[in-house]
């Protein structure tokens, strides 16, 4: 039988035992463009390339605050992404008023999977079409979360989800474990070689780039434009690391 046969749903299984829907939830994310996540024993950070459609048009936001001591960047649909991020701000608000406290980072993780769970078992809708990555501290520290359309998550050390990612992959998978006693700007500056790595053919700019911080005693905050400006002309006099490419 035709694949449009066990496409139509997500209640529908193929043969081969997969859901295809969630296949193409999954291949929306890497259509999107890159995000990058890492951490130090200090801070995490998040950084998104932002598209525009045209030149006359402005960028996209990708990166944002869930709360004081978490955001988030995001890659694939990001209209599904903000409708999750607008949920995630509900819930830690409602957290914050009944008991006081910030939300448990890790908590807040599984409400993303339970709703994005519930999206692969109904036949009258889809999964959600994007790749979360997710940062917050709490007092066990810094945290780098993934969420995929499919519903799972892992914590990493440091993570690129997106269109051409692999070679930021290679970078941070090269460099990952001087990760934890780096300095924040070492970190950020990172961040930025890593995604210089999969965008070489991209001018990195204060407007196509997005940096979120957050750290131990640190409220989550966007780097501010002229810190970024600093940043990415630093990165531009440094001689380029030879990364592989994606085959």
């Amino acid at each position: 039988m035709w694949r449009s046969y066990y496409d139509q749903d997500c209640a529908t299984w193929s043969p081969q035992g997969k859901i295809f829907q969630v296949d193409y939830a999954m291949e929306a994310v890497k259509q999107g463009s890159i995000s990058i996540g890492l951490k130090s024993k200090t801070h995490a950070i998040v950084i998104g390339l932002k598209r525009s459609p045209h030149e006359m048009a402005g960028y996209q936001e990708k990166v944002f605050k869930l709360d004081d001591h978490v955001g988030v960047s995001m890659s694939g649909l990001i209209v599904d992404g903000r409708l999750i991020v607008k949920m995630l701000r509900e819930r830690c608000m409602s957290y914050k008023m009944l008991y006081n406290s910030p939300f448990p980072v890790a908590r807040l993780i599984s409400v993303v999977i339970q709703k994005s769970q519930k999206k692969t078992m109904k036949a009258g809708e889809r999964p959600f079409g994007v790749g979360l990555l997710i940062v917050g501290c709490d007092d066990q520290g810094p945290h780098l979360y993934l969420t995929s359309p499919n519903a799972e998550y892992y914590e990493y050390y440091a993570y690129s989800i997106g269109a051409k990612s692999q070679p930021a992959k290679t970078y941070l998978e090269k460099h990952f474990r001087v990760f934890q006693d780096c300095e924040l700007k070492d970190l950020i500056m990172h961040g930025l070689k890593a995604l210089k790595a999969s965008e070489g053919e991209i001018e990195l700019t204060s407007k196509n780039v997005s940096v979120g911080i957050v750290g131990v005693n640190e409220t989550f905050r966007m780097m501010e434009e002229g810190a970024l400006k600093e940043a990415i002309l630093q990165l531009h006099q440094q001689q380029p690391e030879p990364v592989p490419m994606e085959q």
